[in-house]
């Protein structure tokens, strides 16, 4: 229905008859319709990209949504363990939307899904960490090539630690926001972190030896004693994956609470 009346009315003029339906009569109202007609506007439908990598795997799939010609802010959205499944390309989708940006989900296993936990722990212990690194820097390269400006990388688990090594290793990435997940000390030194970094970590995560309280509070000490030129530190009351929708510890209200301000940091850092 959206393309419908795409194709039948002109983009200002359907700005123009939301607000007359719904009989706007102050500014604060017709802000708030801005910001729903640039959602709808920027809802594009997602495709399948490839872009080199020094990864010894070879190019690098993606799933793009946006047009870095027409949106100067990029942000490359990494899976969990799981890999690309729906729920991750939906998500790339609602943050593309959401953030006014182009969003690419490179696929790190080529392919490859789990769909059980022994499966996606397979999956993540035989990956080439490194090999990863390279295939984020090449989505990075790949989104400033196409026209974004600047570049910022978000991740969730095993996203959500090579977001954070993207930081440390990736000079094309412009700012980070990882979900509760840290990367070895063999892959990254996070104190030498140079771009803005917004972490996310969750109170009841029981991921012992990953994300839970016993890791993150170290390194939110260590990243503090850095003294990185820009840090935000947030924890929520919640379990593992808590962002995920599909996932048994789902929970909307931090998920909203940690997406608005991941908006807010990405708007500041990528503009």
């Amino acid at each position: 229905m959206r393309k419908i009346w795409q194709k039948m009315l002109p983009a200002n003029t359907f700005y123009r008859i939301a607000c007359n339906v719904i009989n706007l009569s102050n500014s604060s109202a017709t802000n708030r319709v801005a910001v729903i007609f640039r959602h709808l506007s920027t809802m594009a439908t997602p495709k399948v990209v490839k872009f080199e990598s020094a990864n010894k795997l070879g190019a690098c799939p993606g799933v793009l949504c946006g047009d870095p010609k027409k949106q100067p802010r990029g942000i490359i959205v990494l899976q969990e363990w799981w890999g690309v499944n729906q729920q991750i390309q939906e998500c790339g989708k609602d943050l593309c939307g959401r953030y006014d940006a182009v969003t690419l989900v490179p696929d790190l296993y080529r392919g490859k899904v789990a769909e059980d936990n022994e499966t996606a722990g397979h999956y993540m212990g035989s990956l080439d960490w490194k090999g990863a690194v390279d295939d984020i820097r090449a989505a990075a390269k790949y989104l400033k090539e196409q026209g974004c400006k600047k570049v910022g990388v978000t991740g969730f688990c095993m996203g959500g630690a090579l977001s954070m090594a993207a930081a440390a290793l990736i000079e094309e990435v412009d700012a980070a926001v990882p979900f509760y997940g840290i990367p070895s000390d063999q892959l990254c030194d996070v104190t030498k972190i140079k771009i803005p970094l917004q972490c996310h970590f969750a109170e009841k995560d029981d991921t012992k030896g990953f994300a839970s309280p016993d890791e993150f509070r170290p390194l939110e000490a260590k990243l503090k004693d850095a003294n990185l030129k820009v840090l935000e530190f947030y924890v929520y009351p919640a379990g593992h994956a808590f962002t995920n929708t599909s996932g048994p510890n789902y929970n909307k209200e931090c998920r909203d609470l940690a997406f608005s301000r991941m908006s807010e940091f990405f708007k500041k850092y990528l503009s």
